[in-house]
C-alpha cells in the first residue's frame, strides 16, 4: 500500500537519502577532525545511524572516500582546466597547488593522502580514477610551467604532489603564520637546480 502526504509516513527513499546525507556530513567532520584514519564506527554514531546502516550505504571505506572527495576532485580538475588558460603559467600551476593544498588542509590530508598514494587493486576502480584526475590535471599544469614558466625540469607530478601536501602540513601546523602556504608554495617555481644540474636560466614567455 502506498503511503499518502497526510499520513504520516515518509517514502523509504527519502529516508535512505537522508541517512546518506547525514553519514556524509559525519563523515566530513569526522575525517576533519581525525584525519584519513577515522573510525567507521564513529562516522556512523556521529549520524544518528547503526554500522549496518553506513555499510548499506558505503559497503568499505573507499566507497566513502570516493563519495566524500569525489566532488572535491572534480573542482579542483575544473580549475586546473580553467588555469591552463591563464597567462602565466607559473601562477596558475601555483593557484591550482594553493587550491589542492586548501583542500588537503580543510580535510586533515584526506583528498592529499588518497589522490598521492599510487593505486592497487585495493583502493578500488572509482577511487584510482580520482587519482588519475588529479595527477592528470597536474601534469598538464606543471608541463605548462615546465616548458613556459620556471618550474624546475625534473619535478615530477608525484614529488609535486607529495610536495604539495607536506606545504598543507606545515601550513596547519602554523596557523598563526598566514603567509606561510603561499610563501612555501612559491619555492616550487623558482628554478633552484636538483644537485648536479646547472642554474636554469630565464624563459621566454
Amino acid at each position: 500500500m502506498k503511503s499518502s502526504p497526510g499520513d504520516g509516513r515518509r517514502p523509504r527513499r527519502a529516508d535512505a537519502r537522508d541517512n546518506r546525507e547525514r553519514l556524509l556530513l559525519a563523515a566530513r567532520a569526522v575525517f576533519a577532525e581525525q584525519g584519513p584514519h577515522a573510525s567507521l564506527n564513529k562516522i556512523a554514531q556521529q549520524a544518528g545511524v547503526g554500522p549496518g546502516t553506513l555499510y548499506r550505504h558505503f559497503p568499505n571505506l573507499q566507497a566513502l572516500l570516493v563519495a566524500i572527495i569525489g566532488g572535491d576532485v572534480q573542482a579542483l580538475c575544473a580549475q586546473g582546466r580553467e588555469l591552463l588558460e591563464h597567462p602565466s603559467p607559473d601562477e596558475a600551476l601555483r593557484a591550482w597547488l594553493r587550491a589542492v593544498a586548501r583542500h588537503a588542509t580543510a580535510m586533515r590530508g584526506l583528498v592529499a593522502t588518497e589522490m598521492i598514494a599510487k593505486p592497487t587493486p585495493e583502493t578500488g576502480t572509482a577511487l584510482a580514477a580520482c587519482h588519475e584526475a588529479i595527477h592528470a590535471t597536474g601534469a598538464a599544469l606543471l608541463g605548462r610551467a615546465q616548458q613556459h614558466g620556471n618550474a624546475p625540469a625534473r619535478l615530477d607530478t608525484a614529488d609535486l604532489l607529495m610536495l604539495t601536501n607536506a606545504i598543507a602540513w606545515a601550513s596547519e601546523q602554523t596557523p598563526t603564520d598566514t603567509g606561510l602556504l603561499d610563501r612555501l608554495l612559491a619555492l616550487i617555481n623558482t628554478g633552484v637546480p636538483y644537485p648536479g644540474e646547472p642554474p636554469q636560466t630565464a624563459k621566454g614567455r
